[in-house]
């Protein structure tokens, strides 16, 4: 069943901080959906649940279903009406049998009576066929309002406007421009061209989306912007449409942030959890990935790449593709060592993070075209991470930044 349960789950008002369904097997809209869970070790939970005995709280088997619950009552096809829901009550709760790491839940939620902004749920989570917990839920659920326009912007009668949407004064949004539910559009925003903005972004005032490039060679095809869900997008910043020659396409992901006076320019791809600082600037044909983080006033040239988890420190300029897990920073950008602060941020363990750090500096000290194989031979650094920054290396068309500072080796890469 191909439901994007992430972003099912941004509807639902509060959860545990990861989401506990990993998979929908069965959905009848409106009626009945079963998902899946897989119970693994290395929850966070299980530390302190019982140290030596591993168990699954109730309160988490609860906390599973109301989010398979939220999936049921809002992926139905009046969907965009509905905003957000939350977990209002739990009656007849019994747990009947242990959850312990390994386990593979199956998880059925069936729908009851609905009256008003209470919906009422009979939620089962099985093992083996046999119940292991079971509760009647009473959810609320939020439905949202028609858009809020100001009486001075400009918006065209063909332009789709979502539900929950406000739109403040003397904003402007072309013929062919679709906007999600639950967004903000500040004052003075301008919105042109094949544009599709998702749900829940917040746009600030004088903000420019989907104009034309300023790229000599653009012809004024219908060339487009897209925009995910839950960006934040601040003042003056200005997005620009792709061009036939690119792939006709500029993207921008999910729960970015992008702050004053950014400029993406075309045919630029952007992941999803990134930063760009006041005056980032991408030329065009940049791919960035997921959690980078551009510094304030920083230039990256056209074609370039950025990979995850790079930090682009403020000021500096990147000529080649900037490297995921490290610091790149200066006029031409160098490399400072792996970015330790954003790594443990994002969850990444010690031991991984030693094995970047020692990847790197085999990178440092040899030959890229020789450190590669010994990186990929050396048993003790295999990880998902490592083989992925081999393959960007690998893949990499205008080179990767590997300059060092005018420093020691082992201060860099020792931090």
């Amino acid at each position: 069943m191909s439901i994007d349960i992430r972003a099912a789950l941004e509807r639902l008002c509060y959860r545990y901080p990861s989401p506990l369904v990993d998979a929908i097997s069965e959905l009848e809209p409106g009626r009945r959906v079963t998902a899946v869970k897989n119970v693994t070790v290395n929850e966070d939970f299980f530390q302190g649940h019982f140290p030596g005995e591993p168990l699954m709280p109730g309160v988490l088997m609860i906390e599973t279903l109301a989010q398979v619950a939220t999936i049921l009552l809002t992926e139905v096809p009046d969907r965009a009406s509905i905003r957000r829901t939350w977990l209002r009550g739990v009656d007849d709760a019994k747990f009947r049998m242990r959850v312990v790491p390994g386990d593979r839940l199956t998880l059925e939620v069936t729908a009851g009576a609905q009256r008003g902004p209470l919906a009422r749920v009979r939620a089962v989570a099985s093992l083996n066929g046999q119940v292991a917990a079971e509760a009647q839920l009473l959810m609320g659920v939020e439905r949202a309002d028609a858009p809020s326009i100001h009486p001075t912007a400009i918006i065209h009668a063909a332009a789709t406007i979502g539900a929950g949407t406000v739109i403040g004064p003397y904003a402007t949004i072309g013929e062919r421009v679709r906007i999600g539910r639950n967004c903000r559009i500040g004052a003075s925003c301008v919105i042109d061209g094949v544009t599709e903005i998702g749900d829940d972004n917040q746009i600030f005032p004088m903000a420019s989306i989907g104009l034309v490039p300023q790229d000599l060679k653009f012809g004024g095809e219908p060339t487009r912007v897209v925009i995910g869900d839950r960006n934040v997008i601040r003042e003056f910043v200005t997005i620009h449409r792709g061009t036939a020659g690119g792939g006709g396409l500029t993207s921008i992901g999910h729960r970015n942030l992008l702050m004053a006076y950014t400029h993406i320019a075309h045919d630029c791809h952007i992941g999803s959890e990134t930063i760009f600082g006041n005056a980032a600037t991408l030329a065009g044909h940049v791919l960035v990935e997921d959690y980078a983080n551009v510094g304030a006033f920083s230039g990256v040239h056209q074609f370039c790449r950025v990979g995850k988890y790079a930090f682009i420190g403020g000021y500096s300029v990147v000529t080649k593709d900037a490297l995921p897990f490290v610091k790149t920073v200066g006029n031409r950008a160098r490399i400072y060592g792996i970015n330790t602060i954003g790594l443990i941020r994002r969850g990444f363990s010690q031991d991984t993070i030693a094995k970047l750090r020692r990847a790197y500096r085999i990178l440092l000290h040899a030959n890229t075209s020789r450190a590669l194989p010994q990186i990929e031979k050396d048993p003790t650094l295999q990880s998902p991470e490592i083989r992925y920054l081999v393959e960007f290396i690998r893949t990499s068309k205008r080179g990767v930044g590997l300059r060092r500072p005018s420093r020691r080796l082992e201060e860099v890469v020792e931090e």
